[in-house]
């Protein structure tokens, strides 16, 4: 990412707050935003950066929105009151400094606004407050334009018609909004982390900039230690990216990652914020999770992993957050510390899970019965596996798993 990449992103949020606390029209804003950071994108990059970039953003911004609503014959009506609260003529250049932080946490809340679909929360928040294009949204998620592009008008219709303002929601709304933003951070995270489809295992600028979203959100409640915790997670296990595949892309598991490669600086960070956040309870999901990628990532060999303790933290987590995926991480714990048949037999519970369904299931399986040397079942699970993942990485994986047995 170049320096006004970076810029422009980190700008997005504030600029775009800055329009929807003056106009409203959350929609209409948010394509004039898009339409100015194109212009930026354009003219930053071969002339020296003006000296307010958010000023700048904000003029061009606001002149994109007039011109919008001059444009649609059916407003026409409109077209002086718009004029006159954009308080600029065409060639003026806006002053005023773009409100920052409450912005932007008010616009993560309304982009996961509950009447938009969890889908579209994903994508109207990389776009808004990501910065996101549409179509580097599409090619993030490998789809088609034309397919995001609708997802992403629904969207912002269906905040519209909720009739949503631009404002924190008050307690106890806050809390569960604020739950699902951070939901909506660790899906971007996990598809970046690990593709869920294509021929990548992994889409590194997702999970960059996830990780972007979770500092900036730490930044704005640096108190809430879910918060910290969730970004703590992402700094922890993104620490191993470097080592998750080998010269060719292939998938390397952990087990046999080297380690020397892993991150050390983020895994520093990433461990003082769990430290810190799990001495101010309540407990959360994110912080427990952390707290096992933290345990991970402090062993220098695989053998010198604390599973007792990760499989400690697994219960807990499963208690206060039940979840398949959970039960199943806690089957691997359980397999390292009592035998693969006693994680054989948690992994039954899952029988009629969603996971059932996955790729996941069955390859956890299959490894479980390899290490209990039943190799007809493992192979068999692991051609399971294959047929059932849309990663290209994954399926030469566990076809080469297959084929060794």
């Amino acid at each position: 990412m170049t320096r006004v990449e970076g810029l422009l992103r980190e700008l997005a949020p504030q600029v775009l707050g800055a329009l929807v606390r003056r106009y409203g029209q959350f929609d209409a804003c948010e394509d004039a935003v898009q339409e100015a950071m194109l212009a930026a994108a354009d003219q930053w990059e071969v002339a020296d950066l003006p000296d307010s970039p958010r000023a700048w953003l904000t003029a061009v911004a606001s002149r994109k929105l007039v011109d919008a609503v001059r444009g649609d014959a059916a407003r026409r009506r409109r077209e002086e009151t718009a004029a006159a609260l954009a308080g600029l003529h065409p060639n003026a250049v806006a002053t005023e400094e773009v409100s920052g932080e409450d912005d932007s946490l008010a616009l993560l809340m309304l982009c996961c606004h509950p009447a938009v679909t969890p889908a579209s929360q994903v994508a109207l928040t990389l776009r808004a407050v990501g910065g996101l294009t549409t179509a580097e949204i599409a090619a993030a998620y490998l789809v088609p334009e034309a397919t995001m592009a609708p997802r992403i008008s629904r969207a912002k219709q269906q905040i519209r018609a909720a009739g949503a303002r631009f404002e924190l929601p008050q307690a106890p709304e806050r809390s569960e909004r604020l739950a699902v933003v951070l939901h909506v951070l660790y899906l971007v995270f996990n598809e970046g982390y690990t593709a869920s489809s294509g021929d990548d295992l992994m889409r590194p600028d997702l999970a960059v900039e996830a990780i972007r979203l979770a500092r900036m959100l730490h930044r704005l409640l640096p108190d809430d230690s879910e918060v910290a915790g969730l970004l703590a997670l992402m700094l922890l296990t993104d620490a191993r990216r470097a080592a998750r595949t080998d010269a060719d892309g292939r998938l390397v598991p952990l087990a046999e990652q080297d380690r020397s490669g892993w991150n050390s600086e983020l895994i520093a960070e990433g461990s003082a914020l769990v430290d810190a956040a799990l001495a101010h309870p309540p407990v959360g999901p994110y912080q427990l999770q952390a707290a096992i990628a933290a345990l991970h990532d402090e062993a220098l060999d695989p053998a010198d992993t604390d599973w007792q303790q990760i499989a400690a933290l697994y219960a807990v987590l499963e208690h206060i957050a039940p979840n398949p995926v959970v039960t199943l991480n806690r089957a691997v714990a359980v397999a390292m510390l009592d035998g693969p048949a006693a994680g054989l037999r948690l992994l039954t519970t899952l029988d009629d899970s969603p996971l059932a369904r996955q790729h996941r299931l069955p390859a956890v399986r299959a490894h479980l019965l390899e290490r209990a040397g039943d190799r007809d079942g493992a192979r068999a699970q692991y051609r399971l596996a294959a047929e059932r993942t849309a990663s290209t990485q994954e399926r030469h994986y566990l076809l080469a798993k297959s084929d060794a047995l």
